[in-house]
């Protein structure tokens, strides 16, 4: 399960220097910000290599065949998806095995941002719907890929668990 593991001289370091309001889970809005950036940039960087999988259904098949290669999963809603049961069902399972697989997770509250990131026009073949409310974010070729935003991304989910904020929630700001 995950845990509190700082991995690094870096994540001491982070630790030691956190204001109160960070050890609370407060983060300040220049530091929501710029973890919004960076994974406005782990998105745009892993869609053109693949690594993107969307929709619960797709997701739950991914995370089956292949949980080791999985490095984030982003959890969308909107004000409209809160009172939707089966979502809260599926997004509930969805959890529950990454924290099982050691897999970092998100929320975003803006499934029309993350639509623009992703480039995606919200409508598939038939006139349904592209489900956004599940993104993965997978290993190119199943070797290690840590970019900058990537590891930003990653240690804030990290001290986020720290602060027994599990799923912390990000705001994808319009553009």
């Amino acid at each position: 399960m995950i845990g509190c593991n700082l991995r690094s001289k870096a994540d001491l370091d982070f630790m030691y220097n956190m204001t109160f309001e960070e050890l609370s889970g407060d983060y300040s809005q220049a530091r929501m910000d710029s973890v919004a950036k960076a994974l406005e940039e782990v998105l745009t960087s892993a869609l053109p290599q693949g690594c993107i999988t969307v929709g619960v259904y797709e997701a739950a098949k991914s995370l089956n065949e292949d949980p080791d290669n999985v490095v984030l999963c982003i959890l969308a809603t909107d004000d409209e998806d809160v009172e939707d049961v089966a979502l809260q069902i599926h997004f509930t399972l969805i959890q529950a095995f990454c924290c099982e697989n050691d897999i970092n997770i998100l929320r975003v509250n803006n499934t029309q941002r993350l639509a623009e990131i992703l480039s995606v026009g919200g409508k598939q073949s038939g006139d349904e719907p592209i489900d956004l409310h599940c993104v993965l974010v997978t290993n190119p070729d199943s070797t290690t890929w840590m970019d900058p935003a990537l590891s930003k991304v990653s240690l804030f989910c990290r001290e986020s668990r720290c602060m027994d904020q599990w799923v912390p929630i990000i705001n994808l700001p319009e553009r």
